[in-house]
């Protein structure tokens, strides 16, 4: 029997952690955290019977302990909550799906108690990727991806008998707005962005995708990951999302993972790791498959990812930066208080705006984050 914890268990990557766990009969859940949807995650407690569940407000677990009172499990809440469930003793192996700087805590701590990482939480690598790496080496765990793109790179990397990588091709679909020009992106509305053309995600990484934000975030976990440099990392735009990325050796060839655009595969492969089970679900068909294309990204128009890149060589808490500049002005964007083109304007002020702190600490991240939110909100005059 596999015991997991699931941090982030009431969002995409969770849902579908989920469905894996009841088509496979071995796995038991032995940890819930949620943020706030206390209903949905009272059906999974009821469910899967975990130890453990986490609410990250006390007064929504005040409210999930009444409604679980019949039930042996324990409710906490907060950060000391979300560690205690990434710490939750019988758990093998943690996926952290929330979304945010939140998860590197409790990442840190589950790693310190010994526990593998099917790591969907972009930010703990690129924010923190530098703390991160060197943990998993010194306590002897698996960072295992989730993200498809870098379990694709982790796929095609089983055959390389350690021959060092030349190049990452990291491919990105172009979101729902490819070949677009600035001028034409100014009037773009919430419900545009929330319309990727292949990806079923959360509302965030689908505005991040628009954007290319979140390419520039792969990107950076990416050299973290897979111990390459930043410009060892070229992405390449490939819109039927059927090649999910690949890696290119010293001698030119170049091994690629491929398949539907379904994120149980990258779910189910980082929990059984290295055993490939069956997965139901549809099969790419290369007889009805006409083509297969790639374009070079547009990184004039699209800003966030060429940023991603500067923040990324830089280093340091700059990254940082990045990330919680982009999480406040697409929180803003998706209450429709700044417009689309918004969001990276104030990506690019605060990097301009930050002193980069080399080699920063988990403290110094966290403030890097507080003081790009309190830059923002003064310069843009928000409440």
């Amino acid at each position: 029997m596999k015991k997991i914890a699931i941090l982030g268990s009431t969002g995409s990557i969770g849902t579908q952690t989920l469905e894996i766990v009841r088509y496979n009969r071995d796995i038991q859940v032995t940890a819930l955290a949620a943020g706030s949807n206390i209903g949905l995650l009272e059906e999974q407690i009821r469910e899967f019977a975990p130890k453990v569940a986490c609410v990250w407000d006390e007064a929504r677990a005040a409210e999930l302990r009444v409604k679980v009172a019949d039930l042996e499990v324990k409710v906490v809440s907060g950060m000391d909550g979300l560690i205690q469930a990434a710490t939750e003793p019988e758990a093998e192996i943690v996926v952290t799906a929330v979304v945010g700087m939140i998860g590197i805590r409790p990442t840190i701590a589950a790693m310190e108690a010994g526990k593998d990482i099917a790591l969907a939480n972009k930010e703990t690598l690129v924010t923190a990727g530098h703390i991160i790496m060197p943990l998993a080496k010194k306590k002897n765990v698996k960072i295992l991806p989730v993200d498809s793109e870098h379990s694709a790179i982790f796929q095609s990397l089983q055959g390389a008998a350690g021959n060092p990588v030349a190049k990452i091709l990291l491919t990105a679909s172009g979101g729902p707005f490819r070949g677009r020009t600035r001028a034409e992106l100014a009037d773009v509305k919430v419900e545009d962005a929330l319309k990727h053309p292949n990806w079923s995600m959360g509302h965030k990484i689908t505005i991040d995708s628009s954007t290319m934000v979140n390419k520039g975030l792969e990107v950076m976990e990416a050299r973290w990951l897979f111990g390459v440099e930043m410009d060892q990392v070229q992405v390449v735009i490939q819109p039927q999302s059927v090649i999910h990325s690949m890696v290119e050796f010293a001698d030119g060839a170049v091994i690629a993972q491929l398949g539907t655009p379904d994120m149980k595969l990258p779910i189910q492969y980082a929990l059984y790791y290295p055993e490939r089970r069956y997965l139901p679900g549809e099969r790419l068909n290369f007889w009805e498959l006409s083509e297969i294309t790639f374009e070079k990204p547009d990184f004039e128009n699209f800003r966030g990812l060429s940023l991603a890149f500067e923040a990324g060589t830089t280093g340091g808490s700059l990254p940082t930066v990045f990330n919680a500049a982009n999480e406040l002005a697409v929180s803003l964007f998706l209450d429709r208080r700044i417009g689309y083109l918004t969001i990276t304007d104030m990506i690019e002020s605060a990097m301009r705006h930050h002193k980069t702190v080399q080699n920063p600490d988990v403290d110094q991240i966290l403030a890097a984050e507080r003081e790009t939110y309190e830059y923002i909100k003064a310069k843009w005059a928000l409440n």
